[in-house]
């Protein structure tokens, strides 16, 4: 399993071996991530020549990752169909930016662009799931389940069906139709593919799964429930936003970066990308400070960042177009708030309106197909501004994490 050493709690650090199939850890129910052999990778790969920037998707990171697509164990396991390498998009007139002198790209995870790879069903969940498909594949397992609230459940089913397994997704009834309706579709066709609705958000979505399916046998891989393999898709991110943009330039990260958390994979996934390249000496200590953007309607890392408390508490969902951050509480929360008190960063909540309206703005502006997520974000940017979290100078990379055209008719009326 390339260069994979063992798996560690993030929590209480009790390591397992790396071919163990497992949930969250058993001494203290956190999530579990993959440690790397990085000293042996850096014997064995020296000068960084475990990157391949020549490929289009996120294997090109190669030994860096749980699966090496250049060790041929590993690649008969891998279920790639074009996830990852997305552009950063220069967003030169912002007027915000131009007033305050940074600068501001959008990378976005949403629809293809020429020269690229593509997120084959418009989201960033595809980096995650693409590496839990072939892990599970590595595995021998063939059932799957995830709760959702929405493109978890969608990518699922794409790698799935790909890769011969079979899948159970549940989400919430009111998820945007044409997610809800390609994993419909699916289920309809053939009976590897199960979707449950529920009443209420992911969390209501994980009970049921709890409760109806994973004492049937089907393997969990719901947000941190699975042993680091989402983690280890989401990373990529992270080393994206670090490799070089041409040959012989060096490994750097921006000085800001605006995340729209829900469970908050992306952000552990990030952060542990940063490390291993520092481990390998390719970045030094320098971290970008990390904004987690969440809703107004239901900002549960906002509170506890707030308040200073170490976790979050669980709390009721309310409603917003940002169905993907509508995440009431997540077993990972307090390593999201440890990274972004490590990073000098924060937590913070943007209205709906706020979010309706840049989302239109964008539209108008610009022609790109911003999801709400990535909407949020963007609709932070003034308060971030007024508490000195970007400055004048600063490198600011804000994520759009899916396509527009998912969240299609509920959004119809902002463009």
């Amino acid at each position: 399993m390339g260069y994979a050493a063992h798996l560690q709690c993030t929590g209480c650090g009790a390591q397992y071996p790396a071919d163990r199939l497992m949930n969250l850890c058993p001494v203290d129910r956190r999530p579990v991530q993959i440690i790397l052999d990085l000293e042996r990778l850096a014997v064995d790969r020296p000068g960084a020549a475990w990157h391949d920037p020549g490929r289009r998707d996120m294997w090109r990171f190669g030994g860096l990752l749980a699966l090496d697509i250049g060790n041929a164990d590993d690649r008969q396991h891998i279920v790639s169909l074009g996830e990852g390498c997305t552009p950063q998009r220069a967003y030169r007139d912002h007027a915000l930016a131009r007033q305050a002198g940074f600068t501001l790209s959008v990378k976005d995870e949403g629809r293809s662009h020429p020269g690229f790879g593509a997120n084959p069903t418009h989201s960033f969940k595809d980096r995650g799931m693409a590496m839990t498909v072939s892990m599970a594949r590595r595995a021998g397992l063939k059932r799957l389940a995830v709760p959702t609230q929405g493109n978890a459940g969608d990518s699922l089913c794409a790698y799935a069906e790909a890769a011969g397994l079979e899948a159970v997704v549940a989400m919430p009834e009111d998820t945007p139709m044409p997610i809800q309706g390609r994993v419909a579709a699916l289920a309809l066709r053939s009976d590897r593919f199960h979707l449950a609705l529920v009443q209420g958000t992911i969390r209501e979505a994980g009970e049921l799964l709890q409760r109806d399916w994973i004492p049937q046998g089907w393997f969990s891989v719901a947000t941190f429930q699975e042993p680091g393999w989402r983690i280890e898709g989401k990373k990529t991110l992270g080393l994206e936003l670090a490799e070089p943009t041409a040959p012989g330039q060096p490994w750097s990260l921006p000085d800001v970066v605006l995340y729209p958390t829900g469970g908050g994979t992306g952000i552990l996934g990030m952060w542990k990308a940063w490390s291993e390249l520092e481990c390998l000496g390719l970045i030094d200590e320098h971290r970008p400070r990390m904004i987690c953007v969440q809703a107004e309607p239901t900002p549960p890392l906002v509170r506890a960042w707030a308040s200073g408390a170490a976790d979050t508490s669980a709390e009721a969902a309310g409603q917003t177009l940002a169905f993907g951050v509508n995440v009431p509480g997540g077993v990972g929360h307090f390593r999201v708030l440890e990274i972004i008190r490590a990073s000098g960063g924060a937590a913070v909540a943007v209205a709906e309106q706020a979010i309706h309206d840049t989302l239109s703005a964008v539209w108008r502006e610009k022609g790109w197909w911003i999801c709400p997520e990535g909407a949020a974000c963007l609709a932070a940017i003034p308060q971030l501004l007024d508490e000195g979290m970007i400055r004048a100078g600063d490198e600011v990379v804000s994520f759009n994490t899916g396509s527009l055209e998912k969240y299609l008719p509920e959004l119809r009326h902002l463009l």
